[in-house]
């Protein structure tokens, strides 16, 4: 969990926005990418989860690789 140290600017008495330190938000921007990534990795393995696989066995017979 990143612990964030923001300011909150207020408009007309309202919390209008939230201002974080650049570091922070570097490190939620790297969340984020890390977060669609595996997003998208564990959709790509549930298509593929009945797909036809070759033992690494037979590939390397197969190969002509010891």
């Amino acid at each position: 969990m990143i612990k964030l140290d923001a300011k909150i600017l207020e408009k007309n008495g309202q919390k209008e926005f939230a201002v974080i330190p650049y570091e922070q938000f570097l490190k939620i921007q790297e969340e984020l990418d890390d977060y669609e990534s595996l997003k998208a990795l564990r959709e790509a393995k549930s298509k593929e989860a009945n797909a036809k696989t070759t033992p690494f066995d037979d590939v390397k017979k197969e190969l002509k690789i010891k």
